[in-house]
C-alpha cells in the first residue's frame, strides 16, 4: 500500500461510492419479477447495452494478457479485438431480431426452441461449468495478482474483498445493477488506461521513440501462416469462428442484448460496443509494448508484468488511483457478469425446467440464492489458487475454444436454414465435446507423445487452425445428420429462421434509425479495414 498516495485512495474511494450509489438505485427500481431481476425489465437503452458489452468483456486477465502479449510480440494480438467489431455487427444484424422476438431469457433456451431439449441441457451445463472453472476462477486469480502488484495486499485479501463487494450488488440489484455499474466501469476503465497510454508514450519519446526501441515486426499485425501464435490463416478462418461463439452465443455477453427495450436499441448497442472495441489495441496492447521498450525485466521475459510495471513505476499520484480503479472495474465487471449470467442459467434452464410452476418470486429468490452460492464457491476457491499453475488456466480457457466451433455452427446455420434438426445439432455438439476433450488431454501430455505422429500433430496444431477445421467438420456433421433424418417440425423453425420470419420481424423498429445503424456499421467496418491496412 506504500505505493499509493492519499489522492489515489480518494479516487478509488470515489469509484466505490459511485458503484454503491448505482447498486442502491438499481435495487430500489427492481420489482419481484424474473424479467426485472434477470433482464433488467427489458428496457435498457443502446448506450448502456454497448458500454455493458464492452465492460463485461474486458476482465483483469484480459487487460493484463493483452499488455503482456503486446510486450512479448507486438500488435498482432489486437486481431482478436478488431475481429470482435465484426462479430458485434453480426450479433446485431443477424441474431438480435430472433433473440429478442423469441422472448428467451437464455441462449440454451433458444437452442431448445430451435432444436430440442437435449441441446438445451448440453449447452447449459457446458456454460455453467465453463463459467465456474474459467471465468470466475481465472478472473479471481488474475485480479489477485494485479491487486497484489499494485497495492501490496495479499492475494487472498484482495480477491476476497472484491468478490464480496461484487457479489453484494449483483445479488441485490440483479442485471440492472450489473449493467449500470458496467457503464460507470467502462468509463473508468477507458479513462484510466488511456491516461496510462499517453504517459507511457510520453516517457518513451512518442511513437517514433517506440519504433526506435522495438523490432519492426512488433508493428505488423499480419504474420505468416507458419507463425506459432497468430498465423494469418488462423486469424482469417479460425478467429471469427471463436468470435461467433463468444459474441453471439455466450450468455454473459448476449444477456445484455436480451435486456434491450427493442431491436433498434439492441442493434445500436452492439454497433456502439464495436466502436469501443477499436480501443483496446491502443489502450492495452500499446502500453504493453511501451513497457517492453522501457523496462529490461519486462523485455527479457516478464511480459505478464507489463501493465502493473507501468502503473507502479510511471504514474504520479492520482493517476495511479485512476488506473487501479480501472483495473478494479475490469475485474468486477467480469465477475458480476459471470455471477449474473450463471445465476440466470441455473434459474431458467435448470430450476424452472425442473419446476415449471415456480412463481416469479420463487424464480428471483432462487436466482439470488444461486448467486450467493457462486460467491461462496469463488471464496472457497481462493486458497487453492496457489496450487494451480498459470499454464493450467490457459488450458482450461482453451477447452472452451475447442468446443466453440460446433456451438457456433448450430447457432449460425440454425437461423439460416430450416432443414437442420435436433439430431444433427446433438451429433455436432457431442463430436465437438469429444474432440475438444481429446485435444486438451493430448495437449496436457504432449511431452509424452512421439514427434511426427498423428497424435502430436493433433496436439500441436495452432488452436485457430484447429478451430477452423473443427468448424468445418461440425458443419458437415450437422448438415449430414440433419438431412439423413426427418426434417424438424414447423414449430422448431417458425419465426426462428430467416426463411420463416416476416421481413418486418428482422428489421429495426424505426426505418429512419435503421439507416443510421447501416451507416454507422459501414463506417466501423471501414475504420477496421483502414487500421488493418496501416498496420499490415
Amino acid at each position: 500500500m506504500s505505493n499509493l498516495h492519499v489522492l489515489d485512495f480518494a479516487v478509488i474511494g470515489g469509484y466505490f461510492a459511485v458503484l454503491l450509489w448505482i447498486g442502491v438505485w438499481a435495487a430500489r427500481r427492481e420489482k419481484v419479477l424474473s424479467s426485472d431481476y434477470f433482464l433488467a425489465g427489458r428496457d435498457v437503452g443502446w448506450l448502456a447495452v454497448g458500454a455493458s458489452l464492452f465492460a463485461s468483456n474486458i476482465g483483469s486477465e484480459h487487460l493484463v494478457g493483452l499488455a503482456g502479449t503486446g510486450a512479448a510480440s507486438g500488435l498482432a494480438v489486437g486481431h482478436f479485438e478488431w475481429i470482435a467489431c465484426f462479430m458485434l455487427l453480426l450479433l446485431g444484424w443477424l441474431f438480435v431480431p430472433f433473440y429478442l422476438r423469441s422472448g428467451v431469457y437464455t441462449m440454451p433456451e433458444f437452442l431448445e426452441r430451435r432444436y430440442n431439449s437435449a441441446a438445451r441441457w448440453y449447452f447449459t451445463w457446458v456454460s455453467v461449468v465453463g463459467y465456474v472453472l474459467t471465468k470466475i476462477s481465472v478472473t479471481l486469480f488474475a485480479g489477485g495478482v494485479v491487486m497484489h502488484a499494485v497495492t501490496g495486499l495479499d492475494l487472498w485479501t484482495s480477491a476476497g474483498l472484491l468478490i464480496v463487494v461484487t457479489g453484494l450488488y449483483t445479488i441485490v440489484g440483479g442485471l440492472r445493477a450489473v449493467i449500470y455499474t458496467e457503464v460507470a466501469q467502462a468509463v473508468v476503465l477507458i479513462t484510466g488506461s488511456a491516461a496510462l497510454m499517453f504517459i507511457g508514450l510520453h516517457e518513451v519519446g512518442g511513437l517514433a521513440g517506440l519504433h526506435a526501441r522495438l523490432p519492426a515486426d512488433f508493428f505488423s499485425m499480419w504474420k505468416p501462416s507458419s507463425h506459432p501464435d497468430f498465423p494469418w490463416t488462423g486469424v482469417v478462418f479460425g478467429a471469427p469462428i471463436l468470435g461467433v461463439w463468444y459474441w453471439c452465443t455466450d450468455q454473459h455477453i448476449v444477456q445484455r442484448v436480451l435486456a434491450a427495450r427493442n431491436v433498434t436499441e439492441a442493434r445500436r448497442g452492439t454497433i456502439f460496443a464495436g466502436y469501443l472495441k477499436v480501443l483496446p489495441v491502443f489502450i492495452f496492447v500499446l502500453p504493453g509494448m511501451v513497457a517492453a521498450a522501457l523496462f529490461a525485466d519486462v523485455r527479457s521475459g516478464a511480459a505478464d508484468t507489463a501493465y502493473p510495471a507501468l502503473v507502479t513505476r510511471l504514474l504520479p499520484a492520482g493517476f495511479k488511483g485512476l488506473v487501479l480503479a480501472g483495473m478494479l472495474a475490469a475485474l468486477m465487471s467480469s465477475l458480476a457478469s459471470a455471477f449474473n449470467s450463471c445465476s440466470t442459467l441455473l434459474t431458467w434452464d435448470v430450476y424452472r425446467k425442473l419446476k415449471p410452476q415456480a412463481t416469479e418470486a420463487e424464480l428471483v429468490t432462487f436466482g439470488r440464492g444461486s448467486t450467493i452460492l457462486l460467491v461462496g464457491l469463488g471464496l472457497a476457491w481462493i486458497p487453492f489458487m496457489k496450487y494451480v499453475s498459470p499454464q493450467l488456466y490457459i488450458y482450461l480457457q482453451s477447452v472452451q475454444a475447442y468446443i466453440a466451433p460446433p456451438i457456433a455452427a448450430c447457432f449460425l446455420f440454425g437461423v439460416l436454414s430450416t432443414r437442420l434438426n435436433g439430431a444433427g445439432a446433438m451429433a455436432a455438439l457431442v463430436t465437438g465435446l469429444v474432440l475438444g476433450a481429446a485435444r486438451l488431454g493430448l495437449e496436457l501430455g504432449k511431452s509424452h507423445l512421439t514427434p511426427g505422429s498423428a497424435s502430436m500433430w493433433f496436439a500441436s496444431i495452432n488452436f485457430l487452425h484447429f478451430a477452423a477445421l473443427l468448424f468445418v467438420l461440425s458443419t458437415v456433421i450437422l448438415v449430414g445428420v440433419s438431412y439423413a433424418t426427418a426434417p424438424p417440425p414447423s414449430a422448431r423453425t417458425a419465426d426462428l429462421t430467416y426463411k420463416t420470419a416476416a421481413v418486418s420481424a428482422v428489421a429495426d423498429d424505426d426505418p429512419s434509425k435503421r439507416r443510421v445503424n447501416v451507416l454507422a456499421s459501414l463506417l466501423l467496418a471501414a475504420i477496421i479495414g483502414t487500421l488493418w491496412f496501416v498496420f499490415r
